[in-house]
Parts: structure tokens; sequence; C-alpha cells
């Protein structure tokens, strides 16, 4: 077994590797950038090693500083996790030559399946039905309209070398298609250091799926089942799921055995995945072969029990599979939400800060549930403007479909993240959709679902009176306490007032509570009750209990005049007032927003990349304004209706802030 194990790379899956390292008995050695001085990958590992500034170009993709702190180290492997260095054939090869063993594949498996031109028609050489396209390297943006044109749109616009849905754009028409190439190629360049494109045809409504195999140096390839990753959003998964909700074991085994074949077809060795789109009859076409370990390999672990990381370092020590294909069971359902840092209330823009409070749920694993949190990040740490936007990968195991959702749905309940924006309540607001429950998915799940933008869940009138029997639960807590301060007699229960009204937001709903012992009765208008027994004290930023004898949890932040309650993606101001100040409340009145409508505003923290207009300039509704990239990503800013430019107030290059005036309109 190896001495030491480097880890090229930070994050989460640094730490995920860190982990399984620690309990095979191998140190460990980390690497980070000026950026991550501080990160939990760094306090994680046996020794780290500073290697340059924040750019990833300038730290975490330069081979010869990652071979130098090898060197420097005595480092005997190389685990590379996914993106920067993990699928570069160059890398692979300049490890093998130093004499230090490669965690991935071999190199020539890597430039062979790495590359997706290449990729596409090694497959199709071995009989795999693959997406109809253009394979050949497309040389500027009108020869993408002219590829597109004749293929037909819609087409995807890809990055040979991408991966993790950088570099890619789907075009509807020749302006799209130019577009999309230049943002593409230049977010290829930036996150890959290769700016090849390639087009090939967009199959509208397909699912997402995904096979993960595994072979050593001997010959020996396997399956380990499916990946459900059609809940994606600008190409990037947001939720994955093991085993897929569509597939029957007829179609399961037929796309694994197609891996397996296209895998051996170039001497893989190694975890790798293959992925499909598969269409409404269950037909797949396969898209690519990913060359590394996936972000989503937890939901393969939590169904097999196999660790894959494990695996990955044993296979690269020599070491034969422990097991065959018929060793492989798919034991349970496990679902995979990935905690990003954006902001779903202003379309998923990237946000970025320091983490006031993180605070996510306890892992654990019993024989009929689990919870699995893969991050690395902790409280008081900052997410950079550098990086990948995931702060997390929160996972839930059960022996079904319906109780892996309900577990997820608890999980997301109880995570807690201040400081920055975050996708939480839109994770939430997905494991409630009748659609999801239901395992109806396309790769279009969140642009049907969500059309119009998330705006926050809208919860059923049950849910309603649920959360505000919790409010009221609260509200009785506080003047309990009150009663029991101002030095009432033991009988004080008699002067805290049974009648109040409780708003969420502007909705009010009159309700009567009963002191009870341990708990509280909240009785509605129309008679119904709903008994609240909690534990939770004043101060608690957690409300965990039953309402209605059902279990609940509710994250509590309070603010002047109330308390702000989140649960199940949806957010309220809760105010609990007597009835007479309820009458007067009423007649207030609403506060108006500033009107910003002259004004086009930064959306998120980020880099001016470039500006289309200039001042006297008269856009259209639609019309591309500006260009600013956050978090690896590149933002297309577009006007929302006909006006005349009066003023540009920052120029390229320029880093903005959330809210910066870009542009002023006449």
């Amino acid at each position: 077994m190896f001495r030491k194990l480097l880890i090229a790379n930070r994050g989460e899956i640094a730490c995920r590797v860190i982990k399984t390292a620690r309990r095979m008995g191998i140190p460990t050695v980390a690497v980070f950038s000026d950026a991550d001085r501080h990160a939990l990958h760094v306090r994680m590992a046996d020794e780290a090693v500073h290697i340059g500034p924040p750019p990833a170009a300038q730290s975490y993709l330069v081979i010869d500083r990652i071979l130098e702190v090898i060197a420097a180290t005595g480092a005997d492997a190389v685990h590379p996790g996914y993106g920067f260095l993990s699928e570069n054939p160059r890398f692979a090869g300049a490890l093998e030559a130093a004499g230090v063993a490669f965690l991935g594949p071999p190199a020539t498996a890597i430039e062979a399946m790495g590359d997706k031109i290449t990729s596409k028609r090694l497959a199709a050489e071995a009989g795999v039905s693959t997406v109809p396209g253009y394979m050949g390297l497309v040389e500027d943006a009108d020869a993408a309209a002219r590829i597109a044109a004749e293929i037909g749109f819609p087409v995807m616009i890809k990055a040979s070398a991408g991966g993790g849905g950088k570099g890619m754009r789907i075009a509807w028409s020749e302006a799209e298609a130019r577009e999309g190439f230049r943002s593409s190629k230049n977010e290829a360049a930036a996150s890959f250091g290769d700016d090849r494109i390639f087009i090939e045809k967009f199959v509208t409504q397909p699912r997402h799926i995904e096979i993960q195999v595994l072979g050593d140096r001997h010959g020996h390839v396997v399956y380990l089942g499916e990946r459900e990753c059609s809940i994606q959003r600008r190409n990037q998964k947001v939720i994955e799921e093991a085993p897929s909700p569509f597939l029957d074991p007829a179609t399961r085994r037929a796309m694994g055995e197609q891996a397996v074949a296209l895998a051996r077809a170039v001497g893989y060795a190694s975890a790798g995945t293959v992925e499909f789109i598969v269409d409404a009859a269950r037909n797949f076409y396969f898209l690519e072969m990913n060359t590394r370990l996936q972000v989503e390999h937890p939901v393969t672990e939590l169904i097999t029990g196999i660790d894959i990381v494990e695996q990955m370092i044993r296979v690269a020590a020599g070491e034969r599979l422990s097991f065959s294909q018929d060793d492989v069971r798919l034991n349970g359902w496990a679902i995979e939400s990935r905690l990003y840092a954006e902001d779903p209330y202003r379309n998923f823009l990237p946000s970025i800060g320091r983490l006031t409070r993180y605070r996510p749920p306890a892992e654990e694993r019993e024989p009929q549930r689990a919870v699995r949190n893969d991050t690395g990040v902790f409280e008081g740490g900052e997410i950079s403007m550098f990086y990948d936007p995931m702060i997390a990968k929160l996972c839930t195991w059960a022996p079904t479909r319906g109780a892996a959702i309900e577990e997820m749905r608890c999980a997301l309940d109880a995570f807690e993240v201040e400081g920055i924006g975050h996708n939480l309540p839109f994770l939430s607001a997905v494991m409630d959709n009748p659609r999801f429950t239901e395992g109806r998915l396309t790769t279009a799940f969140i642009a049907e679902e969500f059309a119009g933008g998330f705006t926050g869940a809208a919860l059923p009138e049950a849910e309603l009176r649920r959360l505000a029997a919790v409010a009221a639960h609260m509200k009785m807590a506080k003047e309990e306490r009150a009663a029991r301060i101002s030095g009432a007699m033991a009988n004080h229960m008699r002067h805290v007032a049974p009648e109040w009204v409780v708003f969420l937001g502007r909705q009010g709903l009159p309700v009567h509570l009963e002191p009870r012992p341990g708990a509280t009765a909240v009785r509605f208008e129309d008679g119904t009750v709903l008994e609240v027994a909690s534990g939770w004290t004043l101060g608690e930023r957690l409300f965990r209990g039953t309402v209605g004898g059902a279990p609940m949890t509710v994250k509590v932040d309070f603010v002047r005049g109330g308390a702000r309650l989140r649960y199940r993606g949806a957010e309220f101001k809760a105010v609990v007032r007597t009835p007479r100040a309820a009458a007067l409340a009423a007649l207030m009145p609403e506060k108006v927003a500033p009107d910003t409508s002259k004004f086009l505003l930064c959306p998120m923290p980020g880099l001016v990349v470039a500006i289309h207009v200039a001042a006297g300039d008269e856009v259209e509704e639609g019309q591309s304004l500006a260009v600013v990239e956050a978090m690896k990503m590149e933002n297309t800013l577009r006007a929302e209706r006909r006006a005349v430019v009066a003023r540009v107030a920052t120029a390229p290059g320029a880093s903005l802030r959330v809210d910066d005036v870009i542009l002023e309109f006449e």
C-alpha cells in the first residue's frame, strides 16, 4: 500500500478522499492556494503545502508545481479528485514518468475518453449508440452557426475537454449558436486550459442517466448500477439519485454491459462514469465518459456499500477487484442534493462571502435510514469567487424512494446556512414537487416546473397551519417567560392571554392558545386543534418537535417584531399580535420598494468580461448588454425592455459587488 497520498484538489472532494485514506492508515498531503489557506481540507490533511495565487490556472492547474510538492513531501500516490487535473493525460503521464501512482485510469484511456470528440468516435466504432453531431473541431462563431443549422436546431455546444456543466450552451438559432460558441470557448479555456469546441444535436425531453464503472489492472471491469441525474440547471446537476426511477432491469443491464464494453475497449482501470441520455421509450445514447470520480458518487456508495475511493486506491496499488458483477447488489434508494452558494431568488446567480452560520444535519447510519454530508467548508469560512460554488453534497438513504425523499426533506429542514445566498429553499421545493415525487423527470424539469424563476415554495394550507402553530407555541413560551420574570405568583399562567393572531407574511390566522404540560394546544377559528410539543427554548435557532403528532423541524431567526421561519422551501416573517394590535396593523401602509428600472445592476459579485453597448445606443428587449464572470461561469446580462443607454458606469476587468451599477438608461 502507499506511504503517502497527495490530493491534487480542494474543497469537499479533497476532504472526502482524506477520510478514506485516514481509515486505511495512509497519511495525506493537501495543496492550497492563497484563497484556501484556511480551508477545511488543509486542516484535515496530515500535511499541507501552498501552491500559488487564487486563480486555478496559477495554482491547482500548474502541473510542475504539483510535481514539486510531490517531490518535497515524498508522496508516492496522487488522487486528482474531479475537475482541475483529474482528466488531464499530461498530468497522468508526468506522474507515471516520476514513478508516482495516479489514482485514475491510464493516460491513454484519459486521452481517448476524456476528449469528447474522440470518445464519441470510439464509442461508435464499438457499436455504442451515439447522438448525431459534428465531431470535428469548430473553428469560429460563423462555423458554429453554419454547422448548427446543418444539424438542425436545437443543438448543444460543448467543450471537448469539458465537464461539470462548464463550457456548455444550448442554441436554438444561429445567433445563439454564435454567442454560445464564444462563451463556451472562453469558459473552456478558463476552466480546462483547452478551448476546443464541438456541436451535437440536443435531444429534447431526455433523461440523463449514467453508469458507474470500476475496473482493475488485471482486466476485470464491473458496473455499479446507475444514477439518475436529470435534475439540472444550465447543464449543472442539482439533484441525483440511485437507482433511477425510470429504468427497468433489462435496460439497466444493457446500459451497464455497454459501459463495461467501452471501458474494456480502452483498457480502463479505476473508477469512471459512462453517461447516457435516455428517451421516453428507454432508448439510450452515449454522451461521454468521465475518466474520474464523479461528484455524485456517494449515492452509488450508499446503495452498493462499496467505498469507491478505497477501490481507486487499491486498484492503483495493483490489487484485483475483490468482487465480481454477480456480487454487486443494489440496496434501497439514495438521493443527493447539491448545496450551492447561489441565490435562487435572483435566478441562481453565484453568491460569495463568509459563512456566518453553517450547521449541517448530523450524519447518521441506521438499518432503515442514513444521512451523509460531504462538505469542504466550516462555520466562519469564506466562499470564494475563484472556484466552484458547491458548498456540500447532502445525501440520504432509505429502503424505498419515498422514504429517501422524506429523509431528504427532514435533512434539508435541519440544514442551517447563513451569510451567503444558497439554494436550500429550492432543493426543498423540488422534494415536494409532485412531478419529482412521481419520478417523471427530464433534463428540462427545472425549466418547466420553475419557468418564471424561483420565488419560494407555496405551502399547502395544512402546512401553513402547522407553521402558524409553531409560531404560536414560541409566542406562548415568550409570554410565559415574561410572566415569570415579572414576579407573578405560581399561578402566573392566568396572566398569559389566550387569544392571538398569527401573521405569516400578511396572512393573519386567529388562534386560541391553551397551555398543556410540555406543549401548547393551538385552536383555529374552524375548531381545528394542533398540539405543539417541543423542548425548544427561547433563542434556539432550530425548532424541533411534533405538531399534530407529526415531527417538524423549522429554522428560526429572530428579527425585529417577530421571527423569520423557514420550512420546506418557504420563508415567512411570523408576527404574533393581540387581536387589537392586529386590527391596527391592518391600517398601516405598505412600504414601496425603490424604482431601479433605469439601471442595469450587477446581480452577483464578479468580474466584468465585456460591455456590449455604449452611451447613446438604443437597445432592444433581450439584447446582450454585458457579460460578468463569477465562479468560473460567464453570465450574460440582457435588456429587459427597449431603452437608450445614458451612461456606462464600469469597464471590462472591473470587479463588482452585488447591485453595483453597470449601465444607466434614459
